[in-house]
C-alpha cells in the first residue's frame, strides 16, 4: 500500500497497567482476528518505545523501529496480506523491550506500543475485484491484551553504557507459544490507552526512511575447545551509575559521586576469602575490612581485574568499600570465593532475614535442601548497602560544572569504621542495594573468573554443534565443574545469536561473545557485558536472542547440568544494512586485496540503521566517523540511503546543543568540534555524489546555525578555544580539554570553506560570503599563533599558561597540510615531516586518522608512501588473523599488556582502503555532482596490473581494470553506464592506452 493512499491514523498508543516508564521491561501484547473475507493486500504500520519485535501467527516478521528523535519517532510498514486467511483466526503478538533509561542511541521516552493494520477485501463474487473490495482497520485500543514477559530477568545489568541491558532468560516461566493464536491470553490484562498519534513525547511520526535490515543465518567454522570450568562462589553486577546519577534514567552523561558499598561478611570458620573485581566499571575501589586498608600490593590480577585474598577469622567482619569515582553507566562487578561457607548481608538488615542473599555454594546447597518441597520464590535479602551518596555531579563535556565535594564530614568519618556497630551514627546516609540495581546473575564474571579450569579432549562429534545438521553435539556433565565450549564463527559478525538444545528444566545456557584470542589467550571485553543466559524449560527448544551483539568467538558454558545437554545447533543471525557488493578491487599484490576486502566487511557490518562505530561495544552512531565511513560505502555498495539518513539525524541535536553532538540520537550530550566539522564536510561530498541540491538546500540552515555557533567561540587572538572534548586521534599528543587545539582551528578553516561552498550552491551568498572570509582569517591567524618556529613545525596546541604543547605531532602536520594552512617554505618544511617524520613526532594512533594522512599523501601525490604504509599498518592486522579493521594501531600507547593490539576488532572508522584504493589506485573519481562526468586516473604504484569495480550513485558501476606493459605503457579498459561521461589521464611517466567496453 502506498504511502500516498495510507489512511490516516486512527490507533492509539497504548501500554499496561504499572509504571509509564518501567526500567529494563518486556511487555507483551496480543489481538487475534478473523477476517472474513479474501484479504487482497493488509498493510501494518507499527512502532514501539524503545523496541520491537513483531510476529504474525507465530511468524517473525520485523524489528524496530529505527533509532530516532522522540520529536520525529519513526514507524515501520508490512505488507502481511499473504499470511492472513479468510475464516482462520490469525494473531497479531509483539514483544516491546521499554529500557526505561538513555543510552547512545535512545533517548528516554515512556513505554508504548502503536499499531495498525489496513486491509482490503477482496470479494469473490463474480467481476473484477476492485468493484468488490472494502477497507477495514485493526488499531492498537484497550481491546489488546497485554502481559509482563516473565521468562525476562528485568533485574539484569548494562551491556555497557552506550547500550541498554543484557539478556537472562528463564525459559520455564514463559511460554513461548504466545505469539500463536491457540494460546490462552485470559490471565493478561486489557492495554491502556495513552493517546492519540502526536501525543507526548512521540510528538512527531515519520516512516521509516531506510530498507530494513537484512536476516541471514550464519553457521561458525568450528568448535575450537572444550573445558571443565568452575566459577567463583557469588558474583553480582552492581549499577552505580543508576543509583547516584541525578535523574540518571534521563540522561547518559558522565556522573561523579562520592559513596561506599558496605555489607556483612559472615564466614563459618577462619579461612581465606577472595574478593574479586572481573570488571570494575572504572571505578576502582579503595576496600576495608574490619577497618584496615588494602593497598594496590596486596591485589593479584592484571588490570582491569583485581583479586584481594585475605585470612579472615569466622564470624562476622565489615567490608566496607569507597566506590567514589566517575561513572558513564558501566557495571561494577564483584564477586567472592572461599573454601569457607560464607555469607553476605548488607549493613542494617537483620540476621534473621538472610535467607538468600550472597551466600556461597555450600550454603545455597543447604538452603536449597532446607526449602525443598516448599512452594514460592524465595526473595532475595539485599547482600550490599550503598552509604550516599555525599555528593554527585553530572557532567557535561562542554558545559561549566562544578569539583565533587570529596570533604563531607560524613564521608571522612566513616573511614574510621571497623565493625557494622561503627556506621550506627551514620544510619541516615545507609540503604539497601536491592532491585533493580543489583544483577545476581553476573555471566560476565563467571566467565572470566575461573577458579579452576581444566582442557578437556574433544571429541570429533562436538563439530555437529556448528554445522547445519539434524545429529546433535552432546556436552557431558562433569563432576563439580561446569562445562565449556569455544566457538569459533571464523569472523567477525553481528546480529542475533540463536541456537537450539535438549535438555533438563533448569540447565543454564551461558553465552559470551569477543572477539580475540590467540595461543589460548582471550581478550576480555571488559567495558562490555556481551553476555546471555538462559535457563532452559524441559526438553527440546530452540531460542533467538531479542539482543543485537557483535562477536567473533562464542564461549558456551552449561552449569546445573541435570544430564548430558544435545546441542543441535549455533548461529548467528547476521542483520546489517542491506546492500550488495558492487564494488570490488582486485590487484597483483595480494595483501592489498585482503586489506580491501576486511575494509568492505568491516564497513558492512557497522551498517545497522545508521553507521556504528563498532557492532560489539557500543553500537553508537558517531557522526565524525560516518564521513570516512560515508566515502568508503559509496565505493563499496553505492551506500546513499544510510548516509542521508545519518546527516539528517544530526541536527535534532540542537535540543541538546547548537554545536551538535557527537553521537546521535544520545542522551549523552557530549561536543567533539572536529566531529561537527566533518559532519559539514560530509554533507557537501553527499551532494557531490548524488548530485542532489534539494538536499544541499534543505540541510544549508542548520549549517549556517551550527556554524555561527562556533564563531561564537573565537577568542581574543582571533582563535578557536573550546573548554571540552577536543580529540581527533587515539595517540599521546596533546589535545587538551580546554584551549587552542591546532589541529580543530585547521579543521575549522577548512569548514568555513566547506559551509562557505555548501552556501552558495543554496543560494545563500552572504552567508557563503562571510564563511569564506572567517575562513581566510583563521588561517592567517593559525600561521601568526601556531607555527613553532624554533622547532619549524606547528605546535599542537596552545596551553593554558600561553605556552606551545610539548609535543608535535605527525597528526597536527597532516591536517595543516590538508586543510591548506601553510604556504611557500612552511608548506615545504611540513611537507617533509608528513613524508619523513622526525622520530620526536608522536605518531599516528588509529586507522581513523590515518585516513587524514591518506587524503593528504593523495594530496600530494605520493601514492607510492600511501600504498606503503597501507601495507605496514594494515598488513599487522591480517598477520595477526583480523578479518575487521581494528580501532587503533598496537602502537597507540592505550594499552599495558602487549597483547592488547586494540581496543575493537571492528572498526568502520578504520575502513578507508576500500576508497583510497578505488579511487587512486583503480583511478575512479566523480568529476561532477552526481558523477556524470567521471575521471579515471590509475595510479600504478608498482602494481603490475589492476582491475574492479565503483558504484555509480544512478546505478550500475564503473568496471575499470588496467595492466603494466613493459616500463612505460599502461593498457587502461574501462566499462560505464551510457549516460557517463568519461575522461582519462595517464599516471606520470607512463603512456596511456585506453579500450572503452
Amino acid at each position: 500500500m502506498s504511502q500516498s493512499i495510507v489512511p490516516e491514523w486512527q490507533a492509539a498508543w497504548i501500554w499496561g497497567s504499572g509504571e509509564p516508564s518501567p526500567r529494563n521491561e518486556w511487555r507483551c501484547f496480543r489481538r487475534t482476528f478473523t477476517p472474513g473475507s479474501p484479504v487482497r493486500s493488509a498493510s501494518l504500520r507499527i512502532s514501539a518505545d524503545s523496541r520491537y519485535v513483531l510476529y504474525v501467527d507465530g511468524k517473525p516478521i520485523g524489528r524496530g523501529p529505527v533509532r530516532s528523535w522522540p520529536s520525529a519517532w519513526a514507524y515501520d510498514e508490512y505488507e502481511i496480506g499473504h499470511l492472513l486467511k479468510a475464516e482462520k483466526e490469525c494473531v497479531i503478538a509483539v514483544l516491546v523491550m521499554h529500557y526505561g533509561i538513555s543510552t547512545f542511541q535512545y533517548i528516554r521516552g515512556r513505554g508504548g506500543l502503536l499499531l495498525q493494520l489496513d486491509m482490503q477485501n477482496a470479494d469473490e463474487g463474480p467481476g473484477p475485484a476492485s468493484q468488490h473490495a472494502a477497507a477495514w482497520s485493526l488499531v492498537t485500543d484497550a481491546s489488546w491484551k497485554t502481559a509482563v514477559h516473565q521468562g525476562h530477568d528485568a533485574n539484569s545489568s548494562r551491556i555497557s553504557c552506550q547500550m541498554a541491558f543484557t539478556e537472562i532468560v528463564d525459559a520455564g516461566k514463559w511460554d513461548d507459544r504466545w505469539v500463536t493464536a491457540a494460546y490462552d491470553d485470559s490471565g493478561w490484562e486489557q492495554a491502556s490507552v495513552i493517546g492519540p498519534v502526536g501525543v507526548e513525547p512521540w510528538t512527531g511520526l515519520v516512516p521509516r526512511d531506510i530498507p530494513f535490515l537484512t536476516e541471514e543465518p550464519i553457521y561458525p567454522s568450528r568448535v575450537e575447545s572444550m573445558s571443565g570450568v568452575q566459577p567463583s562462589a557469588w558474583g553480582a553486577v552492581i549499577d552505580l551509575y543508576g543509583m547516584m546519577s541525578p535523574n540518571s534514567g534521563y540522561h547518559a552523561n558522565n556522573t561523579a559521586f562520592c559513596a561506599y558499598l558496605a555489607a556483612r561478611v559472615t564466614l563459618a570458620e577462619a579461612g581465606d576469602f577472595t574478593i574479586g573485581i572481573p570488571d570494575s566499571g572504572r571505578i576502582d575501589p579503595l576496600i576495608r575490612i574490619d577497618g584496615h586498608l588494602y593497598e594496590s600490593k596486596d591485589y593479584a590480577g592484571k588490570h582491569p581485574e583485581r583479586y584481594l585474598t585475605v585470612a579472615l577469622k569466622g564470624g562476622e567482619h565489615l567490608l566496607l568499600m569507597d566506590v567514589t569515582g566517575v561513572s558513564h553507566g558501566h557495571g561494577f562487578h564483584i564477586g567472592f570465593d572461599s573454601e569457607v561457607p560464607f555469607r553476605l548481608q548488607a549493613v542494617g538488615v537483620p540476621e534473621d532475614e538472610a535467607l538468600e542473599g550472597g551466600v556461597s555454594a555450600a550454603v545455597k546447597a543447604e538452603k536449597r535442601a532446607a526449602v525443598a518441597g516448599e512452594s514460592g520464590v524465595k526473595p532475595h535479602t539485599p547482600e550490599f548497602s550503598l552509604i550516599g551518596p555525599f555528593d554527585a555531579v553530572a557532567i557535561v563535556d562542554h558545559q561549566p560544572t562544578r569539583e565533587l565535594n570529596r570533604q563531607h564530614p560524613d564521608y571522612l568519618s566513616i573511614l574510621q569504621a571497623a565493625s557494622v556497630s561503627d556506621l550506627k551514627p551514620f544510619e541516615a546516609w545507609i540503604r539497601p542495594v536491592d532491585t533493580p540495581f543489583i544483577n545476581r546473575n553476573d555471566v560476565f564474571a563467571a566467565c572470566v573468573w575461573k577458579k579452576a579450569e581444566t582442557k578437556l579432549p574433544m571429541p570429533a562429534s562436538l563439530q555437529q554443534a556448528v554445522v547445519a545438521s539434524p545429529d546433535a553435539a552432546v556436552l557431558p556433565v562433569l563432576e563439580d565443574m561446569d562445562t565449556e565450549i569455544v566457538i569459533d564463527f571464523g569472523r567477525e559478525l553481528s546480529g542475533y545469536l540463536a541456537f537450539e538444545v535438549d535438555a533438563a528444566a533448569g540447565t543454564v545456557i551461558d553465552l559470551y561473545g569477543f572477539e580475540f584470542m590467540k595461543d589460548g589467550w582471550r581478550q576480555h571485553t571488559y567495558q562490555l557485558d556481551n553476555t546471555l543466559r538462559y535457563r532452559c524449560r524441559e526438553g527440546r527448544k530452540s531460542y533467538t536472542s531479542y539482543i543485537r551483539r557483535g562477536l567473533r568467538y562464542l564461549a558456551l558454558t552449561v552449569r546445573e547440568a541435570a544430564r548430558p545437554v544435545r546441542l543441535y545447533e549455533v548461529k548467528m543471525i547476521q542483520s546489517n544494512f542491506p546492500v550488495a557488493n558492487i564494488g570490488s578491487f582486485q590487484s597483483s599484490d595480494a595483501l592489498l586485496n585482503e586489506i580491501w576486502r576486511i575494509s568492505r566487511d568491516t564497513t558492512r557490518l557497522c551498517m545497522e540503521d545508521t553507521f556504528v562505530d563498532c557492532p560489539a561495544y557500543e553500537q553508537a552512531y558517531w557522526v565524525g566517523d560516518a564521513r570516512n565511513e560515508a566515502l568508503v560505502g559509496y565505493y563499496a555498495f553505492g551506500s546513499k540511503d544510510i548516509v542521508e539518513r545519518c546527516l539528517k539525524l544530526v541536527p535534532g541535536s540542537e535540543c541538546q546543543t547548537p554545536l551538535y553532538a557527537d553521537q546521535v540520537p544520545s542522551g549523552w550530550n557530549s561536543v567533539i568540534p572536529n566531529w561537527t566539522f566533518f559532519w559539514v564536510t560530509a554533507c557537501l561530498e553527499y551532494y557531490h555524489y548524488t548530485g542532489r541540491d534539494s538536499f544541499l538546500s534543505g540541510i544549508w540552515p542548520h549549517v549556517k546555525r551550527t556554524m555561527e555557533q562556533y564563531l561564537k567561540l573565537i577568542d581574543e587572538k582571533g582563535l578557536f578555544s573550546f573548554d571540552g572534548w577536543n580529540l581527533l586521534d587515539w595517540a599521546p599528543f596533546e589535545q587538551p580539554h580546554a584551549g587552542v587545539v591546532a589541529p580543530q582551528n585547521m579543521f575549522l578553516r577548512r569548514t568555513l570553506c566547506h559551509a562557505s561552498e555548501i552556501g552558495a550552491i543554496a543560494g545563500d551568498q552572504e552567508g557563503s560570503e562571510r564563511f569564506r572570509e572567517e575562513a581566510a582569517k583563521l588561517k592567517t591567524l593559525i600561521n601568526a599563533y601556531l607555527w613553532d618556529g624554533t622547532r619549524q613545525a606547528y605546535a599542537d596546541c596552545i596551553r593554558r599558561d600561553g605556552g606551545f604543547s610539548e609535543t608535535l605531532s605527525a597528526q597536527t602536520q597532516v591536517v595543516a597540510y590538508l586543510c591548506d594552512i601553510a604556504e611557500g617554505e612552511r608548506l615545504q618544511k611540513i611537507t617533509a615531516h608528513i613524508l619523513s617524520p622526525p622520530q620526536s613526532f608522536v605518531k599516528i594512533g588509529s586507522p581513523f586518522m590515518s585516513f587524514f594522512y591518506y587524503e593528504a599523501l593523495a594530496k600530494m601525490g605520493r601514492m607510492d608512501v600511501l600504498v606503503s604504509d597501507m601495507r605496514a599498518s594494515y598488513g599487522i592486522m591480517i598477520e595477526n588473523g583480523a578479518t575487521a579493521c581494528w580501532e587503533m594501531y598496537p602502537w597507540s600507547g592505550l594499552f599495558e599488556d602487549p597483547r592488547m593490539l586494540t581496543r575493537s576488532h571492528c572498526h568502520a572508522w578504520s575502513a578507508g582502503p576500500v576508497y583510497f584504493l578505488g579511487a587512486y589506485i583503480l583511478g575512479v573519481q566523480g568529476a561532477s555532482p552526481g558523477w556524470s562526468k567521471v575521471r579515471v586516473a590509475p595510479q600504478p604504484c608498482g602494481l603490475e596490473h589492476a582491475a574492479g569495480s565503483v558504484p555509480h550513485p544512478d546505478g550500475g558501476r564503473i568496471d575499470v581494470s588496467w595492466r603494466v606493459e613493459g616500463k612505460e605503457r599502461l593498457l587502461l579498459s574501462i566499462a560505464a553506464p551510457p549516460h557517463v561521461e568519461i575522461e582519462t589521464e595517464a599516471p606520470e611517466g607512463f603512456d596511456l592506452m585506453v579500450e572503452f567496453r
